[in-house]
């Protein structure tokens, strides 16, 4: 029986059963296996990046595996073999969290809520190729992580010491610098302080000179907003390393400075409170005891307050004197918290008049400052440092000298004398990876009361994690594995004696800053995987992902790359050729929470309106970088758009493989322009002007079936299965059945993108749209290779411009031909 558009949708377009139908043909066929040894089509890799398995599937995770999705299922109609895998990123706080709040155990939740991510994503039909679908927390995977910090550990990359570190109280653990967001821990919101320890670390600062260049391989590829923090975060300058005598000190104290051209405007001297220098410059003085009372004060901190510019100066005079290597002048020494022990040497020689915190210290303790840049205004009167690029001035050799030449100058002064240099300094620091948590990979390392540190042989990896039973997971500041007693105690590698497991585990960045390799060859046993496969597949063609990794997971993995080429596994140097990253899914322009009462259910969303409308709003909502307000948007709307659709597909009257060239040539036509555009939009990351397209010609086709050529025309078939395939990029059971109302065999996905007529695509005419004082008064339909003087004209001459002029003098007339003519009066 042949529907009309009219009848009611519920009767004829039922969204559960559809779903139940397709399902499993699609598990039975695996279309989107990309392992088939016989495959010669040419291979693309599209990645998603994996979700973390903290409960069932969301509404961020809706939008980002729809958008991901469109990609890959695009390239596989236009003939690629795509591998589009997924897995999950396993270990981690949540976990660990979940099992102390709730008595489970991590390694049961985990594996639980997987299971539960695994059956909605089924259900939720991306493309995914399940055959390579591993875990993180799987023993098979994590080997490798121990392997390839024991290949660092070997090469000096991977070193432990003792240091200052960030340190989160709620969660009992110290976190890398990039995971401390504006002071805070980027899990809980908890203002982060500092706690020594000794801890391992990457030596993620040997590559930050190339991690920065490499950056050109990116540019147009890459987001610009995600290399620009890339780049500030590792934040390379130039300047010079200046030493500096401090009287009743053998060694002179190193400071980096970006502008050496001020040295003689230095009128005091800073170190860090909490470094090993201010401790030893304070010992034995006057000051100690004043001294010690400071530091806990300021250990107790938060690195947010210290570099707070509005926070009141504080700080104690050290009762010590520097010298400064220029003029030989005696500098008071001082300690306070606005100097961070972490960033250059921990010391800073303080010019007030250029450096506002420097300024305001002054102030605040009486300190002398000396303008050494003219900038015309006086930092002592007006309260506010000059930094501007003016002439020298009581600065010796310098005086008269723009910024430029005096940076120069003071460098080869400094040479001369031998009390300074030229330097360059990052921000970056290197990779803090000790975590004092279960749940996450042990550090392959057994500590020997006679060996020192002995790395555990390959042939007794992995280290595995020792039951969770009985071990006590809250934290307390200490690793829950050093509880494990049976676990800790070992034998020596090297020796054979009596020894202990290192008992930190691993930042769980690691584990996702080398999952895309393992995604060419995930059953590997022998190694990490086959560099010959990798070579096949990688590096990854396009990712798809969160802009909140930008300085996180993205940095990493490209130093991981770097770090394995250099190794020789890989013949590349950056894992991800493109990236695009999502928005996020609020509500009423808020994030949603339980707490806000905002929370939008995925699972209830999915039962109203079904899996396709859902994928469609996410995707038609707006540029894919957009947040999606789900306020604004209307899955209702989207449902009834694809029901009208899959009517389309039930009214076509002519049979499959019909001579389309015989067919309405203006449906043909807006069908051919609705492909190249489509394509055209997908591949620049247009993904809701696709949709616009498909929804378009679905229209026309509509109207050519109910009052133009009719639905046995074979233009309505191509037009319809046109709409099947265009579809099938974000809304894959709709399409599928409207595949098999056609008269085909499954699946649509693999049908081929079809070929564009260019004939069909030449415009016989276009509309003009002309404007008089800034309305639009006419339109008129011309040749698209019409002259500006003929279209100019017909504009004048045209019944709506007639009138609106009404005799009025014309000042000049703008022609755009062929789409514009804009009449300007006197």
């Amino acid at each position: 029986m042949t529907t009309t558009d009219s009848q009611d949708e519920r009767e004829v377009y039922d969204v559960q059963a559809i779903q139940d139908r397709w399902l499993p043909v699609w598990d039975e066929l695996a279309p989107f296996r990309s392992g088939r040894p016989d495959d010669d089509r040419p291979k693309k890799y599209v990645l998603d990046m994996f979700p973390y398995p903290s409960g069932d599937l969301h509404m961020g995770h809706a939008e980002a595996y729809a958008l991901g999705d469109v990609i890959a299922r695009y390239w596989v109609q236009r003939g690629f073999n795509v591998m589009h895998p997924i897995g999950w990123d396993a270990f981690g706080l949540p976990a660990e969290n979940a099992a102390i709040k709730n008595g489970a155990d991590p390694v049961a939740w985990t594996y639980e809520n997987i299971a539960q991510q695994k059956a909605s994503m089924r259900r939720y039909a991306c493309s995914f190729d399940w055959d390579r679908v591993f875990n993180t927390c799987d023993p098979e995977y994590y080997h490798w992580n121990q392997w390839f910090f024991l290949q660092m550990y070997q090469q000096g990359l991977a070193y432990r010491k003792d240091s200052n570190v960030n340190w989160c109280p709620n969660c009992q653990t110290v976190l890398a610098n990039e995971q401390v967001v504006a002071g805070l821990c980027e899990r809980c919101d908890t203002a982060v302080t500092k706690k020594k320890l000794t801890q391992w670390y990457l030596r993620i600062t040997d590559y930050a000179d190339r991690l920065l260049d490499d950056m050109e391989q990116l540019e147009g590829q890459w987001p610009e907003k995600v290399l620009l923090m890339q780049r500030n975060w590792i934040g390379r300058s130039t300047g010079a390393e200046v030493q500096f005598a401090i009287e009743g000190r053998d060694e002179p104290v190193t400071v980096y400075t970006t502008r050496p051209d001020t040295l003689y405007g230095a009128t005091f001297f800073v170190v860090a409170a909490d470094s090993d220098l201010a401790a030893d410059l304070a010992a034995g003085t006057p000051a100690e005891a004043e001294f010690a009372d400071y530091l806990e004060k300021v250990k107790q901190t938060s690195e947010m307050d210290r570099l707070d510019s509005s926070r009141d100066k504080s700080g104690v005079f050290l009762q010590r004197y520097a010298v400064n290597p220029v003029n030989g002048e005696r500098i008071p020494v001082w300690a306070s918290d606005y100097v961070l022990a972490d960033y250059g040497t921990g010391a800073i020689m303080a010019v007030p008049a250029h450096d506002q915190r420097d300024l305001d210290f002054a102030l605040a303790f009486d300190l002398p400052v000396r303008v050494v840049v003219d900038a015309g205004e006086d930092p002592r009167e007006t309260g506010v440092a000059t930094a501007d690029d003016g002439p020298h001035v009581n600065s010796g050799p310098l005086d008269g000298l723009g910024k430029t030449e005096a940076i120069e100058r003071i460098i080869e002064i400094l040479a001369e004398r031998g009390t300074g240099e030229p330097a360059v300094n990052y921000r970056l620091r290197d990779w803090l990876i000790s975590r004092q948590r279960y749940w996450g990979t042990p550090i392959p390392i057994v500590h020997c009361a006679s060996c020192g540190e002995v790395p555990v042989p390959d042939d007794q990896l992995p280290v595995v994690l020792p039951p969770a039973e009985g071990l006590e997971l809250k934290p307390k500041g200490t690793s829950p594995l050093g509880g494990a007693t049976d676990w800790v105690n070992t034998a020596c590698p090297s020796c054979g004696g009596p020894a202990l497991r290192d008992t930190d585990t691993m930042d769980t960045f690691v584990d996702s800053s080398w999952y895309y390799l393992r995604y060419a060859d995930p059953r590997n046993e022998t190694a990490a995987f086959d560099p010959e496969l990798v070579r096949e597949w990688l590096p990854v063609d396009q990712y798809v992902g969160g802009v909140t990794h930008a300085i996180l997971h993205l940095l990493y993995s490209r130093f991981f790359t770097k770090v394995l080429h250099d190794m020789g596994l890989l013949d590349f140097t950056e894992p991800f050729t493109r990236l695009l990253n999502q928005g996020m899914v609020v509500m009423d322009g808020s994030a949603m929470s339980k707490s806000r009462g905002n929370l939008v259910r995925l699972s209830d969303e999915l039962a109203v309106n079904g899996v396709d409308a859902i994928r469609l709003t996410m995707v038609f909502a707006g540029p894919p970088e957009d947040d999606v307000d789900w306020a604004d948007v209307s899955p209702a709307g989207s449902r009834k758009f694809l029901a009208r659709a899959w009517r389309v597909a039930g009214d076509v009257t002519s049979a499959p493989g019909v001579d389309v060239t015989a067919g309405d040539l203006e449906l043909r036509k807006a069908t051919h322009r609705a492909l190249h555009d489509a394509a055209l939009a997908v591949e620049t990351f247009r993904f809701n002007v696709a949709v616009a397209r498909t929804m378009e010609l679905v229209n026309a086709t509509r109207k050519a079936i109910d009052s133009g050529c009719g639905p046995a025309d074979p233009a309505v078939r191509e037009a319809a299965e046109a709409v099947a395939i265009m579809l099938s990029l974000v809304a894959p059971y709709t399409s599928e059945d409207m595949w098999a109302r056609l008269g085909h065999e499954p699946t649509v996905f693999l049908a081929g993108w079809p070929e564009v007529d260019p004939a069909l695509l030449v415009e016989d005419t276009v509309t003009c749209v002309v404007q008089v004082a800034g309305k639009v008064r006419d339109r008129l339909e011309v040749a698209p290779s019409i002259s500006e003087d003929d279209l100019r004209s017909l504009a004048l001459a045209a019944p709506g411009v007639v009138k609106a002029l009404d005799g009025g003098d014309i000042r000049t007339v703008i022609v755009r031909a062929p789409k514009l003519v804009n009449i300007v009066l006197a």
